[in-house]
């Protein structure tokens, strides 16, 4: 018997199983459908709880560029792009919750016991997020 003729044989020899049932396969999809809604909402939540860590990261990188220049010149930066230009931060901060380099809040700099405002305008950072109510200006 040759290699084909016994293909053949096997291929054509009855009660041999050629594929999967309909049923099988919904009792499969289901199964899938099932474990999907089950990862789905941890999925995003993880998202989001990994965009916040960004953002905490993000915030606490900037404010200490923000300490190290006024120690170094005895004044707050007048913008985030002079913390760029005076390489305290290799480029302007990205917000991870907006994506975006211009949503950015700049506090200014609380006035000085003696009365006088201090130089420059970026005392904190904080970031101009809203998603779902839930607010990241106080961070």
């Amino acid at each position: 018997m040759t290699q084909t003729e016994y293909r053949e044989r096997i291929r054509t020899r009855p009660g041999t199983p050629r594929g999967f049932t309909l049923i099988e396969l919904m009792v499969v999809m289901a199964i899938v459908a099932t474990l999907l809604t089950l990862v789905t909402p941890r999925y995003f939540d993880h998202l989001d709880r990994a965009k916040e860590a960004a953002l905490r990261e993000t915030l606490a990188v900037t404010r200490d560029a923000i300490d190290q220049f006024h120690a170094d010149h005895d004044r707050y930066p007048g913008t985030l792009a002079e913390l760029v230009d005076k390489r305290y931060l290799r480029q302007l901060p990205l917000d991870p919750i907006t994506d975006s380099r211009e949503t950015w809040t700049l506090v200014p700099p609380p006035p000085r016991v003696e009365g006088g405002l201090p130089e420059g305008s970026v005392w904190d950072l904080r970031s101009g997020a809203e998603v779902e109510g839930k607010r990241y200006d106080q961070w």
